[in-house]
């Protein structure tokens, strides 16, 4: 083979531009698939791509770097043959000799030369792709986030908490999506959802941040015009402000009287789909609702409302953080998870104290 002035009659090369460290950091996988044909012209190319075996190129790299396959050999951690095989397949993928081998030296080829030098910066960039993940996953926290959470919710509790978080962590971005329909992950390209109520099995991480309370609310004005009920069965005789879920029917509140779940479905003159205009028709004394405690817990503190019907208030309802999988976490998911468990479960541990506090006031 010519020498060129670029490089020495034999194989060998210097791989200091692509860190020829981090490469063979990645395991040499000898193929289990039997030879296949050489990739034609007319082929489809990413077919192509996925025929010729990154560890087939990566078997090829080490030779070119090392000067023989038995060095190659030792540098992947791998024996001679196990080399020579990759680089076999390789060569009857692509239909072209890459080595001139005899016993004293490894040289390329021309096809060899040129295939190494179309290589090189693939390589690089496949390097600098692995080594950016890793950053991700272990470097300081930076990037974009994408969390979803239920709208009353994401108002109430997420929004607030963000301003803490990203001035701790200001290389993350946050996008807070409010839907009260399920979030989904994968169609919505999602890194963490919040969801609230009971959680059925489903296949991502639900890390509870605490239990959520529900109370039956009235604003004073309404408490002195109609009382307040002292049983489920007394709510057929108020007015009722009814949510109106996602799937547009109205949501039953849920109690559970006698140790037993017990259901009621509101029938009211007036419903929403936004459970703070549900909030804001209770203040304003046109009903009562039932709500939840993070809602609630300021204006149960300051008089604006009165509980009621506390003593048969569910307790198998939570507040959710919810993630993919505990494997392979971005720096920037875990220390948003992190962040908001912590704060989350504050402010609800609050709301509850709030609400057990006044229990003993309804009637």
């Amino acid at each position: 083979m010519e020498n060129h002035g670029r490089r020495d009659r034999h194989c060998r090369y210097n791989l200091s531009a692509i860190h020829w460290q981090r490469i063979v950091g990645i395991p040499l996988i000898p193929a289990a698939h039997p030879p296949s044909a050489p990739l034609t012209e007319s082929a489809d190319l990413l077919a192509a791509s996925f025929a010729a075996s990154y560890s087939g190129v990566v078997a090829f790299i080490a030779v070119v770097s090392e000067g023989s396959f038995a060095k190659a050999g030792d540098r992947l951690g791998v024996g001679r043959s196990a080399i020579s095989r990759s680089v076999q397949k390789l060569e009857e993928q692509l239909g072209a000799r890459l080595f001139i081998r005899t016993t004293r030296s490894t040289s390329l080829t021309r096809e060899g030369e040129l295939f190494y030098e179309n290589c090189l910066p693939g390589v690089e960039r496949i390097v600098q792709a692995v080594d950016g993940l890793r950053e991700l996953r272990e470097g300081p926290p930076r990037g974009r986030l994408r969390v979803s959470s239920p709208v009353s919710f994401g108002r109430g509790v997420v929004a607030p908490l963000l301003t803490g978080f990203q001035a701790q962590y200001p290389d993350i971005a946050v996008d807070l999506l409010l839907d009260d329909s399920s979030a989904d992950f994968s169609s919505d390209h999602l890194d963490v959802a919040f969801r609230e109520g009971r959680l059925e099995q489903a296949a991502v991480i639900a890390k509870q941040l605490h239990s959520m309370p529900l109370s039956v609310c009235a604003s004073p004005e309404y408490a002195s015009k109609h009382g307040l009920p002292r049983s489920v069965e007394e709510l057929n005789d108020h007015l009722c402000i009814s949510y109106r879920q996602p799937s547009r029917r109205i949501r039953e509140w849920e109690f559970k009287v006698h140790g037993q779940p017990k259901r009621f479905m509101p029938n009211g003159k007036s419903s929403f789909n936004d459970e703070d205009l549900v909030l804001r028709a209770v203040l304003d004394g046109q009903g009562i609702a039932q709500l939840a405690g993070y809602q609630i817990c300021d204006l149960l503190r300051n008089g604006q409302l009165l509980p009621c019907l506390t003593q048969y208030a569910p307790d198998d309802r939570g507040h959710y953080l919810c993630y993919p999988s505990r494997q392979h976490l971005p720096a920037r998911v875990r220390v948003f998870i992190d962040y908001m468990t912590v704060h989350t479960r504050a402010l609800l541990e609050s709301s509850i104290a709030s609400i057990h506090e006044l229990g003993g006031h309804s009637p």
